[in-house]
């Protein structure tokens, strides 16, 4: 299905969004975890109580959860806060902490270069017999037109929609002259998208860092970034990525999942990363993977 592309910046620089601040919206029916408060209830109280950047929450559906995570930024006094509203809500809600700071400063697969900025590409889509590609929509927000290299050897297609923030995706259409565009992420096939499960077993490939594996941690998470933004449904993972991985794809096996939004740490020590599901472009933009 679709191929990644991601690169490494020209003299332009990757885009950089700063802290994010999280919030979960969980759509399901309420769940209720013994000795604590329902999924729902738990949700809207965090909501109230973190104002601030640097905290991250979304759902652990396995055990009817609320997963808060922060980052190293949340110190002090804030994260005592954070400690009593995990404490308030009782064993439906857990603590984790994420190294570094959570930003958008991430991007995976093939490269691609903007006349200001490099983001990924994250997988090629078609409709009818034209050919597009999905990467984040911070990227196509900041960049109109992509090129395969820093010095604008060859041109691949024009930006023709962006959402962000409410959601984190953009569409690019080739240009006539450019033709190859396979369904794959490097060797693997893609053949299908999917919507991500909570334990599942994923992948992310950057053109900064390869190819890196985790797990998923929770679902429907809300991210406020720090300037202003909210992107909400996102997936949380284990999954490690670093600068140049913005846009790139998200996936397991032959299944198209998502793209890459955002994220802290590194794939020397770890990370937390999030992730723009795929289906919601998919279905805005009227593509499909092949």
């Amino acid at each position: 299905m679709s191929r990644a592309r991601s690169a490494a910046p020209r003299s332009a620089r990757p885009i950089t969004l700063l802290a994010i601040l999280a919030i979960a919206l969980f759509a399901a029916a309420p769940a209720s975890a013994s000795g604590g408060r329902s999924v729902d209830s738990a949700l809207a109280s965090l909501e109230r109580t973190m104002t601030f950047p640097g905290v991250a929450w979304g759902v652990d559906t396995q055990r009817s959860q609320v997963v808060v995570t922060v980052d190293s930024t949340v110190r002090g006094a804030r994260l005592e806060r954070v400690r009593a509203a995990v404490a308030r809500i009782g064993t439906s809600a857990r603590l984790q902490f994420a190294s570094g700071t959570f930003t958008t400063d991430i991007s995976g697969g093939d490269a691609i270069f903007g006349s200001r900025y490099r983001c990924s590409l994250g997988f090629n889509v078609i409709s009818g017999s034209t050919h597009y590609f999905l990467t984040a929509g911070h990227c196509g927000k900041a960049e109109k037109q992509w090129w395969t290299s820093a010095n604008h050897s060859t041109f691949l297609g024009n930006t023709i929609a962006a959402t962000f923030p409410g959601s984190d995706y953009s569409i690019v259409q080739y240009v006539a002259s450019y033709t190859n565009y396979p369904g794959t992420v490097g060797n693997q096939d893609i053949a299908t998208a999917a919507n991500a499960t909570v334990g599942e077993s994923v992948s992310r490939t950057g053109s900064t860092t390869g190819t890196h594996t985790g797990k998923v941690q929770a679902l429907n998470v809300t991210v406020r970034y720090q300037g202003g933004g909210v992107v909400r449904g996102l997936v949380q993972t284990t999954v490690c990525a670093e600068p140049g991985d913005s846009g790139g794809p998200f996936y397991d096996g032959s299944k198209a999942l998502g793209l890459t939004s955002g994220g802290s740490g590194d794939c020397r020590s770890g990370g937390t990363t999030f992730f723009q599901p795929v289906v919601p472009a998919l279905q805005t933009y009227g593509v499909s993977v092949y």
